[in-house]
Parts: structure tokens; C-alpha cells; sequence
């Protein structure tokens, strides 16, 4: 997991860029257009939940806690569903809210995968007879 976490952080970094230019771009189009969308705020918020979830899982990427789990979970949960449901006329913001429904749906796989784990190191190892 500490890969997944690496590698999942600096793409989301990456994707931000991205994310912000084409939401900037939806918001001016929006603007110009005077259609009343809301793409463009929707995707800014997403961005900025998907930076912060990249930032987090960079930096706890060594932890073996799983506080570090529950925070990704609530930041690509959050930004999964701000772009799920906002994503108005653009569908570009559908394809970062999938990014970011994996990234908290492996999040929460490792959080189970630990759990596992630690149960089966606190399990007492059968006696000899």
C-alpha cells in the first residue's frame, strides 16, 4: 500500500493541475454564457479535495495507523461526490470524480487489509503438546 499511496499522491498532484485549468475554463464558458452552471465551482472544490487527498497520502504513505486512511477516505469521498453530483454540462469532472472514488475505495480497502493483518499477528500461536 505504501506504492499505491505514493504513486496515487503524486498523480492526484499532477490532476489537480488539470482539473483546475479545465475548471476555470468551465466556469468562464458558464460565465460568458450566462447558462447559470455550476461546473466550474464544482470542479474547483474537487480540485482542491483532490490536492489535499494527494498531499495526505504522500505524507502518510510510512504510517501503519490508519488515521492517515480515514482522512483520504473522507477527501476523495468528498471530492468524488462534489463531481458527482455538480458536474453539470462537462463531463470531464466525471472522470476526476472516478479517480477519486478508487483512490477512497482503496483507501478503505487498506484500512481492512491492516485490520486483518494485526488480527492475525495478535492471534497466540497453537501450544505444543
Amino acid at each position: 500500500m505504501k506504492t499505491w499511496k505514493l504513486v496515487a499522491g503524486i498523480l492526484s498532484i499532477i490532476l489537480f493541475v488539470i482539473i483546475m485549468v479545465q475548471s476555470c475554463a468551465a466556469g468562464a464558458v458558464n460565465a460568458l454564457e450566462k447558462n447559470g452552471g455550476n461546473s466550474g465551482s464544482v470542479g474547483f472544490i474537487c480540485g482542491i479535495l483532490v490536492l489535499t487527498g494527494g498531499i495526505v497520502s504522500v505524507a502518510t504513505r510510512n504510517s501503519t495507523g490508519k488515521g492517515g486512511n480515514v482522512a483520504l477516505i473522507i477527501l476523495f469521498g468528498l471530492a468524488a461526490l462534489f463531481g458527482f453530483t455538480g458536474y453539470g454540462n462537462y463531463k470531464d469532472l466525471v472522470v476526476w470524480s472516478f479517480w477519486a472514488a478508487i483512490n477512497a475505495l482503496i483507501a478503505f480497502v487498506a484500512i481492512i487489509n491492516a485490520k486483518k493483518s494485526q488480527e492475525t499477528i495478535t492471534e497466540k500461536p497453537a501450544e505444543k503438546e
